[in-house]
């Protein structure tokens, strides 16, 4: 679920935090670094939840629809047809989410259920529910209408977006990940997926963690070395007037460069200049690009740089 770029997104994070903790060392970023990693899963976890609130609010708005004697028929959206919704319906009725989901006690949704009573409402006002509506449905149909209005009224909606900042610090940052697998995740879904499916492995492997670790460990307790790399990499050197977020990306990448043989050299820049694109000011990544390019010219001069293998990205 992770890729190596995220994780090392949550490096840097790590790394910042412990540059503004006046008591902060190795062993509390360590345990910052795994419980940030780990609540990316939470995140995916608890946005899954919501497809399954979706569905119990649209079950019991059904039922109430079904108890009123009216003497003409209901004008306006159906909910019986979001109710019915097969694809939605399997989500969430999967008992492997269920079952994650409490032993999580992550009831977020169920405690504030105006979250999914504004989606709801948005989801049966809208051009993609009228013309659902008029389909004849089926699991290829109910699986894409559930996408559109993910993409379309879910995962862009401002007051969850809100909300999720609110309960977790790092899931502003890991939100467009989540929402991006989850959209893959369920584009590949099918009517026989086995139980389980919606529940893959946050890491590819243990060596994805003992990247990470190592990572930030190379980089926070030989930070003096690598701050003398950079010194006289670029005129004017200052310390104090380079982004604190550039400076770190900086030494990670050296820390690759250097501790790190298993990762091609190019792999080692792309990511970082990616990095920087996102998170940091306009000119980051042709900074950073150009000290690492020196860099490697340098240790490649020097016998210093040694790769071996294909790496892992």
């Amino acid at each position: 679920m992770l890729t190596r770029r995220h994780i090392r997104v949550k490096v840097m994070q790590s790394i910042y935090a412990l540059s503004l903790s006046k008591a902060g060392d190795l062993e509390s970023s360590e345990k910052f670094l795994r419980r940030s990693i780990g609540q990316t899963y939470t995140l995916y976890l608890l946005v899954l939840g919501l497809f399954r609130e979706l569905h119990l609010y649209a079950v019991s708005q059904k039922e109430k629809g079904a108890k009123r004697y009216l003497k003409e028929a209901p004008m306006g959206p159906d909910p019986a047809r979001l109710a019915g919704n097969v694809f939605l319906s399997a989500i969430a009725s999967d008992s492997s989410l269920e079952a994650e989901l409490g032993k999580r006690k992550l009831r977020q949704w169920y405690l504030n259920e105006e979250y999914v009573k504004i989606l709801y409402s948005q989801i049966l006002q809208s051009p993609e529910f009228e013309a659902y509506s008029a389909s004849e449905g089926g699991w290829d149909q109910d699986r894409a209408f559930i996408l559109s209005i993910f993409r379309e009224i879910i995962a862009p909606n401002d007051k969850v977006y809100d909300f999720l900042e609110d309960e977790g610090i790092t899931w502003v940052d890991d939100l467009p990940l989540v929402n991006t697998f989850i959209m893959k995740r369920l584009g590949k879904m099918k009517a026989t997926s086995a139980e389980g499916f919606l529940l893959p492995a946050l890491l590819k492997g243990p060596e994805d963690m003992e990247f990470a670790l190592e990572l930030l460990r190379k980089t926070v307790l030989r930070d003096g070395e690598l701050e003398k790399e950079i010194e006289g990499k670029t005129p004017n050197w200052d310390k104090d007037r380079i982004a604190e977020i550039d400076a770190i990306l900086l030494k990670m990448g050296i820390a690759e460069l250097l501790y790190f043989p298993s990762i091609p050299e190019r792999v080692t820049i792309n990511e970082y200049l990616e990095i920087a694109k996102e998170y940091s000011t306009p000119k980051s990544s042709v900074f950073i690009n150009g000290i690492l390019d020196k860099l490697i010219r340098e240790y490649k001069a020097s016998g210093r740089l040694k790769k071996t293998g294909r790496g892992l990205l």
